[in-house]
């Protein structure tokens, strides 16, 4: 059998039954380089030699867990906690209670869906806006499923469908890709061709807020690790802005300008800001760097393991042997095809974690069979567009997950597992595969 679903399901196995996401990664990699030829030696030593695969990554969680924790000194979290529980109203008071929760979910799905294309900051955002939320979401029982499912939706379905910021890059690589595998498509044609798939992500995402996750649900209020009741002023609020601007911009030039990564300078000038306006002091600062480190240590260490993971798979060519067997089985059916190449994807991607990273495998093989199975080029850029992005909601290693889960599970109230990844898997992905296979069908 595949090393890849051998090590996929084992990961999704051991995950589902609450062990913890590092070790199951790591579990996986042992089962799948083993079961895809490797000797346990160059299993261990790939998967060693891949955990630097994301250790930017890892860094610039953990810098801006300490960056988010130190602005807490400023009392923004208190100011915003105070803020929306006027806006919330008194107990009782059914009525402004709705509207203030539609009012957060709103906000949170904007900013999520422009820090992918108006200001292109990824997952930088939530260690900053969300923890200081979580008092304020307890009060109006906000079901934290629901938020994972907004913020994921917003992190993934805006470079499906919008070519702009991270959607000009995932566009470009589709669009290469395909080129160099025989096909060449114009830039223009990837959003109309990516609409249908985009609906259906939509779709799942009004399920989620209007049926799945409508009900109240209770949360204990818990303490944040370094994260105390502050006195704030409007000076004080001013700097905890001021750091937070300074913070971005610097990121979006390094990032933009530069075309270097700049989460770890970003959230390093940020903090730099709080500590010249005296907001952190220096006998405090290390204690609570530290503190807001510890808070996302765990999504660092995914990530790590994600990226070894994600080596050992590839090494083991089982990859690309996947594509193979499932183009061979096809056997001329258009109809079974799409939704063949839907799921390997989907089984891919849950594996790397990145959708980015899935269409250079998959379009090798995906976009020569479209063309012999008769597909049109608007369908097959719908087939291998849809089939890299399945799976980036839903997998474990993927930053779509890891994002809302840093921030809603800083009080240690929510479950990476069964509250972000089972809750995006069902309402993203299965949508996708109905409607990128409809996109197929149509186009």
């Amino acid at each position: 059998m595949n090393a890849v679903i051998i090590a996929v399901l084992v990961m999704l196995v051991l995950s589902l039954l609450r062990v913890n996401v590092v070790f199951a990664l790591v579990a996986a990699s042992l089962v799948g380089g083993l079961t895809g030829g490797l000797d346990l030696k160059t299993t261990i030593e790939l998967f060693t030699e891949g955990l630097g695969g994301n250790a930017t990554v890892a860094l610039s969680y953990a810098l801006l867990g300490g960056f988010a924790v130190a602005l807490t000194k400023t009392g923004l979290p208190d100011a915003l906690v105070e803020a929306a529980v006027k806006i919330a109203g008194k107990k009782g008071d059914s009525r402004k209670k709705a509207l203030s929760k539609v009012l957060i979910i709103w906000i949170i799905l904007i900013i999520s869906i422009f820090s992918q294309n108006v200001v292109p900051v990824h997952i930088a955002f939530i260690p900053i806006l969300i923890p200081p939320l979580l008092k304020v979401l307890n009060e109006l029982e906000v079901d934290r499923r629901l938020i994972a499912s907004v913020m994921t939706f917003g992190l993934t379905a805006p470079y499906i469908l919008l070519p702009v910021g991270f959607g000009a890059i995932f566009h470009e690589i589709l669009q290469t890709n395909m080129a160099d595998s025989g096909l060449t498509v114009s830039l223009k044609d990837i959003p109309p061709a990516m609409i249908i798939p985009a609906i259906g992500m939509v779709a799942g995402l009004l399920i989620a807020i209007f049926f799945s996750y409508r009900k109240a649900r209770k949360y204990h209020n818990k303490e944040i690790s370094g994260q105390k009741t502050e006195s704030f002023t409007a000076a004080s609020i001013g700097i905890a802005v001021l750091s937070i601007a300074v913070s971005l911009s610097v990121q979006l030039y390094l990032s933009q300008s530069l075309e270097v990564e700049g989460m770890i300078f970003g959230a390093l000038a940020g903090i730099i800001i709080l500590y010249v306006t005296g907001a952190v002091k220096r006998q405090e600062a290390d204690g609570l760097l530290t503190d807001g480190m510890r808070m996302m240590a765990f999504i660092g260490f995914v990530m790590l393991a994600a990226s070894g993971f994600a080596t050992v798979l590839r090494e083991t060519g089982h990859v690309e042997t996947l594509v193979q067997t499932s183009a061979n089985l096809i056997a001329g059916n258009q109809s079974f095809a799409a939704l063949a190449m839907l799921v390997v994807g989907l089984l891919i991607t849950m594996g790397i974690g990145s959708s980015f990273s899935t269409i250079p495998i998959i379009a090798t093989i995906f976009v020569p069979l479209c063309l012999e199975l008769g597909f049109s080029p608007m369908a097959t850029i719908a087939i291998v567009g849809t089939a890299a992005a399945l799976g980036d909601a839903g997998s474990p290693a993927s930053d779509s997950t890891l994002g809302p889960t840093s921030g809603l599970n800083a009080d240690g109230n929510h479950n990476h597992i069964w509250d972000t990844c089972v809750p995006t898997f069902i309402h993203y992905n299965i949508p996708l595969i109905v409607f990128g296979w409809i996109a197929a069908m149509i186009l």
